[in-house]
């Protein structure tokens, strides 16, 4: 009988694309660092989507849920990408929550609270996407460099739209 497939566990993959290992493996680590954020965003996003009240509701619900889309999506090809260098993907929501540089949400804020603390959060994004800018390029890894320079755009621009909601 044939061994099941099921039985495997994803393990580092051997890559030879002309990044070392060692910076691959820092590479994974930042990229690990930049998923867990974006998934502990995605939550909170998610967390406004339904929450949101008041006269920008139906704006900021609309708003949020793209938001959230967007993040999930991108959120997907970032893991992806620490699998096609090498190394697995982060899995799990302690894991997330422990190397996120967003903090997770623990009670109920007010709408307004709210989307300042995402104003916030997707300010620390775009920060925290330049160092992996910097760290892929580094180590020359272009296509890493490109994935993560668009994700700036993103969050900055989502950042001006909540603020802007916000004057």
């Amino acid at each position: 009988m044939a061994e099941s497939n099921m039985q495997s566990v994803a393990q580092e993959l051997p890559v030879e694309t002309g990044v070392e290992r060692k910076d691959r493996r820092k590479l994974s680590e930042m990229l690990t660092q930049i998923v867990a954020s974006t998934h502990v965003l995605y939550g909170k996003v998610r967390g406004v989507h339904w929450n949101v009240v008041g006269p920008s509701f139906y704006s900021l619900h609309k708003m949020t849920e793209e938001q959230y889309e967007d993040l999930h999506s991108a959120n997907d090809d970032m893991a992806e990408r620490i699998r096609a260098i090498g190394f697995n993907a982060p899995t799990g929501l302690s894991t997330m929550i422990k190397n996120s540089i967003i903090t997770d949400e623990t009670e109920l804020l007010s709408t307004e609270e709210m989307i300042r603390e995402l104003v916030e959060d997707h300010e620390k994004m775009a920060k925290l996407l330049r160092e992996g800018v910097n760290e892929a390029d580094s180590v020359d890894d272009p296509t890493t460099a490109d994935m993560l320079t668009a994700r700036i755009g993103v969050h900055e621009e989502a950042a001006w739209m909540l603020r802007a909601t916000l004057a």
